[in-house]
C-alpha cells in the first residue's frame, strides 16, 4: 500500500507535510519521501529507506534543509518516491499510490523506440511513478496526461503532482482510494487520511470523486477534470487498513467496525451458533473494534488476552516474505496468561488471508493454557488476490487459505463453486468452516457475510469494491 500528504499555503508548510506524511506510516514500511518548492531554492527532495527506521526518525535531520510554501510527501511499500521530473510540461514532482498490472505492455507499446529509456530497479522493473510520469508526458498538458495515464493503466493510479504553483491531485478513475482536501486560515492540504490534517488544524473542505482531477493552491481549489459516475472504493479501508479516526465517503472507520462486530453477533444469535465463552477478544490492532462491537451486542465480556507490542513492530502484512511476516506476527503479540489459562475465548480478526500467521497465534493461546479458541473473521473468505491495490496480493490464489482449502476438498471442481463455499449456510460453506477449523486448531470458525459487511459500511453497495471476496469488477 502507501499513503500521501501535501500542502500549499501562504506560510511555510514543511512541518505540516512532515507530520502529515508521518501520520500515514501505518500504510507502508519500505520507503518515504518529501519534496518542497521554494522560489528562492527551487525544488528540494529527499527519499529514505524506512524499513528499519520510522519515517519521523529518518527525516527529522532533514527538516532544517527544507523550506517552502508547497510540498508533498509519501509513504510507499513499492518504489522510492516522490520523483522529480523535467519534461516539455515543465518540472514537477510526482507521487503515486496504486498498482500497474500491465507495466511491461505499456513500456512496449509507448516507449519501445530508441528515444526513451528508464532507470531500472534492482528487480529490472521500472519505477511505477516514473512510468506514470512518462505516460503523462505523452500528452500536451498535465491534465490530459493524467487522464491518459489513468485510462491506459490496468490496475489503479492515484497521483499527486507538485508544481511551482501548487498541487494537482488525481484520484484513481474508479476511486478505489480516497483523496481528501482540508483547509485552514492560510491554505489547503491534500491527504489520504482525514485524521492527518484534522490533527494539524485543518478542517474538511472537499473529497474528490472517482477520476476527478483538482488543482490546489494557497487560495483554494478548482476541478480540472470532472468526477466519473462509477466508483469502487476499497472495502478494506474500513475493515482493515484505514486508520480508526478517518472518514471515507462520510463513514468513520472505527464506528463501522463497531457496527460490523454487532452485526456478526446478531447473526450468530439468530442462527444459534453463538458459542459459550468467557471472553470476546480482538486480534490486535484492527480486529479489536470489531470485537468490541461483537462483545457489546452479544453481552459477553470483552478482554485483551493478546496485547500488541506497538513501539517497534510494524504491521505484519507489509514485509515481502511470508517467513518475515510470520516472525513479525509471532513477536509482536504478547499473551496475558491470567486472561487465557483455563478460559474459553472467542477472537475476532479483521480478515483471514493466508492463515499462516493465525495458526501460530492459536497455538500460542493453547500453549498459554486456553481451554477453547473460537475464531471469527470480520469479512468474508478471501477468494481472489487484489489486482487493483497492493493488498492481499499473492503469486497464486492457492496461497489464500480459503482457496487452498477448497482445492484440498474438491480439487478443480471446487473452484467452480466459490460463491457456495463463501456462504456459511450451504453444505459446502459449512464444510469449508470445519476444514479450516481442523487445520488451524479452532474450536469453531465464522466469517462475516458480504451482505452484512456492506450494511455496516453503509454507503451505496454499487460504489464499493468487493473483488477479493466475489471476483466481481
Amino acid at each position: 500500500m502507501g499513503g500521501f500528504f501535501g500542502a500549499v499555503s501562504n506560510r511555510d508548510i514543511v512541518l505540516d507535510v512532515f507530520f502529515g506524511v508521518d501520520y500515514h506510516s501505518h500504510l507502508g514500511t519500505r520507503s518515504g519521501g518529501m519534496c518542497f518548492y521554494d522560489p528562492r531554492g527551487g525544488f528540494q527532495r529527499q527519499i529514505h529507506n524506512i524499513g528499519n527506521t520510522p519515517f519521523r526518525t529518518r527525516f527529522e535531520t532533514d527538516l532544517a534543509e527544507f523550506a517552502g510554501r508547497c510540498g508533498i510527501g509519501c509513504i510507499s511499500d513499492q518504489d522510492p518516491q516522490p520523483l522529480l521530473v523535467r519534461s516539455h510540461l515543465g518540472i514537477y514532482a510526482i507521487s503515486t499510490v496504486g498498482i500497474i498490472n500491465n507495466a511491461e505492455k505499456l513500456i512496449e507499446e509507448y516507449f519501445s523506440d530508441r528515444k526513451h529509456q528508464f532507470m531500472a530497479m534492482g528487480s529490472e522493473r521500472v519505477n511505477s511513478s516514473e512510468l506514470i510520469a512518462s505516460l503523462i508526458n505523452e500528452e500536451g498538458d498535465l491534465v490530459s496526461g493524467l487522464r491518459h495515464a489513468q485510462e491506459v493503466i490496468d490496475g489503479s493510479a492515484t497521483i499527486l503532482l507538485l508544481t511551482k504553483t501548487g498541487i494537482i491531485a488525481a484520484r484513481d478513475k474508479m476511486g478505489r482510494l480516497p483523496v481528501l482536501i482540508g483547509k485552514d486560515e492560510d491554505g489547503y492540504c491534500v491527504s489520504f487520511e482525514s485524521f492527518a490534517y484534522h490533527k494539524l488544524g485543518y478542517e474538511d473542505a472537499y473529497e474528490l470523486g472517482p477520476g476527478e482531477i483538482v488543482r490546489v493552491t494557497a487560495d483554494g481549489f478548482e476541478t480540472l477534470a470532472a468526477r466519473g459516475e462509477k466508483m469502487r472504493i476499497c472495502a478494506f479501508l474500513w475493515t482493515y487498513y484505514g486508520y480508526p479516526n478517518s472518514n471515507y465517503e462520510g463513514k468513520n472507520v472505527e464506528v463501522m467496525r463497531y457496527h460490523n462486530g454487532e452485526r456478526m453477533a446478531e447473526m450468530e444469535m439468530l442462527r444459534g451458533t453463538l458459542p459459550e465463552v468467557d471472553y470476546v477478544a480482538g486480534v490486535p490492532d484492527s480486529g479489536v473494534p470489531h470485537a468490541i462491537g461483537y462483545a457489546n451486542r452479544s453481552g459477553i465480556p470483552f478482554a485483551r488476552p493478546l496485547v500488541k507490542y506497538t513501539p517497534t513492530w510494524p504491521r505484519s502484512f507489509m514485509p515481502t516474505t511470508q517467513d518475515v511476516r510470520s516472525q513479525v506476527a509471532k513477536m509482536k503479540l504478547i499473551p496475558v496468561p491470567e486472561l487465557i489459562q483455563g478460559k474459553k475465548l472467542l477472537f475476532v480478526d479483521d480478515s483471514i488471508v493466508r492463515g499462516t500467521q493465525l495458526g501460530g497465534t492459536v497455538q500460542s493461546l493453547y500453549s498459554a493454557g486456553a481451554k477453547e479458541v473460537h475464531m471469527r473473521s470480520a469479512c468474508p473468505p478471501i477468494m481472489y488476490g487484489c489486482k487493483y491495490l497492493d493488498f492481499s496480493r499473492s503469486n497464486t490464489v492457492m496461497e489464500l487459505l480459503a482457496r487452498r482449502t477448497i482445492q484440498t476438498l474438491e480439487g478443480d471442481e471446487g473452484q467452480r463453486h466459490l460463491e457456495e463455499y463463501a456462504d456459511a449456510t450451504t453444505s459446502r460453506g459449512k464444510c469449508l468452516l470445519k476444514s479450516i477449523s481442523k487445520e488451524m486448531g479452532f474450536d469453531s470458525l465464522g466469517y462475516q457475510s458480504l451482505d452484512q459487511l456492506l450494511n455496516a459500511i453503509g454507503i451505496d453497495r454499487s460504489k464499493v469494491c468487493t473483488y477479493c471476496w466475489n471476483g466481481k469488477e
